[in-house]
């Protein structure tokens, strides 16, 4: 009976000490591996040993108790009303474990699911134990703004690593503003004219890609090729020849699709790839696509620069009396330059030509613009019309609200320590991690109607007042709702997409080129819908085969 009670006080102290271990987690959150197993380890074992004079089975069966109950504890209060996210709603697998979205987003379907949540939640979701998405643009400039937050910890996990952070990924806001310093530079107005040949020979290189083609091609295929040989001329000085034959021989694209699912599945527990990291070939496909980035930044670093291209100002090259900055920060921007600087320009141009031929009517109305601007003798590579085509512009807003290359917007998080923020008519806690939702945003009825889940220019026009309600069709004008502060495809404030106008620079002279030389036809009963159903969110996008048939105008 002595050694039942004994016991029984046993298995009591190891639930009292798995509280106190719940309570260490909860309010010492980290990322060291080392702090999170003494948390976990030190506490089971230091009573064990105490408590049980080192016998193992008993060690082993008090550690178990602890470690079961520091799990139990965890789950209940996530679902008590005590949680300080309790107030919003969110299913209970979301409120449980991260783990619930982490599998869907593996799929590519996290934005569509978001959309759902706000669909039947309302505006603001728990989508995780301490993440809520937000559906409102009222908490736009609180989240975004000069005093908006810092960015939250998925980039740790679509990294595997918390430390030597690209510009994207670092969290103490005066760094992040510090380190935009040579971005802003290689991105301003002087930096981008000099890019523009470059854009110009790409665009040039892809359409003669495309007469070379026989009868039915995938455009996006041939995007994909563009934007990554033109990411390497400005990023790189060069390196990349797949629109020239070469093929995709250094294989980008595949590393790219295979890695980005893991990737997208890790930022949702970013503590899970700090420890699969040090698992040989766990991450073997992320891991590629960081040491393929790496590799290209290094051996740019070594060869030195042709001409100014993005680590020119990056290594401090345009300011020869500051010394440059250390080598692995320069080589994590790389990271940046290879994804994002080609994944998002390709999205939004395989969006485009989508839209497109799947809606004649705009098509037509464009391609009569671009006669009138860019008749076949006119370099549709010179800038000096790009931005009087006002019905361009609108397709270009249109696609990036229907299809947004980054649909899950910017992460965010609630500094730690703080007194919470407030979003809006929103209060969060220090510590939440929140989310602007962009695809909800822009496809929500209350910012941008009618027609606010198809493919409509018109209403760009119509807000600008370049066109009236009669000319669009539209007989009341309370129908008509249109919210630019819910349209954030470059994101918004002092931490938004630095190579926005960049973006839009190829955008233009790809759409004008293809549409000046050929005439685009979708495969004819070609279901449109697929591309709505192939459309993934996996950080950027991956999309699927859009067959078109192309035929010279001239």
């Amino acid at each position: 009976m002595a050694t039942i009670d004994n016991a029984s006080q046993q298995l009591l102290a190891a639930v009292a000490i798995g509280l106190a271990g719940h309570h260490l987690f909860k309010r010492f959150e980290t990322f060291s591996i080392t702090v999170q197993l003494t948390f976990l380890l030190a506490p089971p074992l230091l009573g064990a040993s105490l408590l049980t004079s080192l016998q193992p089975p008993l060690v082993l069966i008090f550690t178990a108790t602890y470690i079961s109950t520091v799990a139990g504890s965890t789950l209940v209060y996530r679902l008590s009303p005590f949680h300080p996210l309790a107030k919003y709603p969110g299913p209970i697998w979301c409120r449980l474990s991260k783990f619930w979205i982490a599998g869907i987003s593996y799929t590519g379907r996290q934005h569509t699911y978001i959309k759902y949540l706000h669909d039947r939640y309302g505006d603001i979701v728990r989508t995780g134990p301490n993440d809520v998405s937000i559906r409102d643009p009222a908490a736009l400039n609180a989240i975004f703004g000069p005093a908006g937050l810092p960015h939250g910890p998925m980039y740790i996990g679509r990294l595997l690593t918390a430390t030597d952070m690209p510009l994207v990924g670092i969290m103490d806001t005066e760094e992040h503003l510090q380190r935009r310093k040579p971005w802003a530079r290689a991105f301003n107005g002087a930096a981008i004219r000099e890019y523009e040949p470059l854009v110009a020979k790409r665009t040039h290189q892809f359409v003669r890609a495309l007469e070379d083609q026989k009868g039915e091609v995938d455009i996006g295929h041939w995007v994909n090729y563009f934007s990554y040989d033109f990411m390497c001329d400005m990023a790189y000085g060069g390196g990349s020849e797949l629109l020239s034959g070469d093929g995709n021989t250094n294989g980008f694209w595949r590393l790219l699709e295979a890695g980005l699912p893991v990737g997208t599945f890790l930022s949702h527990v970013p503590w899970l790839a700090l420890y699969l990291a040090r698992i040989p070939g766990t991450t073997r496909p992320v891991q590629r696509v960081l040491a393929h980035s790496e590799d290209l930044t290094e051996k740019r670093l070594q060869n030195g620069s042709c001409h100014k291209d993005l680590f020119y100002y990056l290594n401090n090259e345009d300011q020869p009396d500051i010394p440059p900055p250390p080598m692995k920060q320069v080589v994590s921007e790389g990271i940046v330059a290879v994804v994002a600087g080609s994944d998002t320009v390709s999205s939004a141009l395989t969006s485009i030509f989508f839209c497109l031929t799947a809606h004649p009517e705009a098509y037509k109305r464009l391609q009569d613009e671009i006669d009138r601007f860019y008749p076949p003798a006119q370099d549709p590579c010179d800038t000096q019309y790009h931005r009087g085509m006002h019905y361009l512009s609108a397709v270009i807003n249109e696609a990036l609200r229907i299809y947004p290359p980054a649909p899950g917007g910017s992460q965010r998080q609630v500094p730690r320590g703080s007194n919470g923020a407030i979003l809006g008519p929103y209060f969060l806690p220090a510590g939440t991690v929140a989310l602007l939702h962009t695809y909800s945003l822009q496809r929500d009825p209350r910012n941008f109607s009618p027609h606010p889940e198809s493919f409509w220019p018109e209403r760009w026009l119509l807000a600008s007042g370049r066109i009236s309600f009669s000319e669009a069709g539209i007989a009341d004008k309370a129908l008509f709702l249109h919210n630019e502060n819910a349209f954030l495809p470059f994101s918004y404030g002092p931490m938004n997409c630095v190579g926005k106008n960049l973006a839009l620079l190829e955008i233009r002279a790809v759409v004008i080129s293809v549409l000046q030389k050929f005439s685009l036809e979708l495969r004819a009963g070609w279901d449109t819908e697929r591309y709505e159903e192939g459309f993934r969110d996996q950080f950027v996008t991956t999309r699927p085969a859009v067959p078109v048939t192309l035929t010279p105008r001239f």
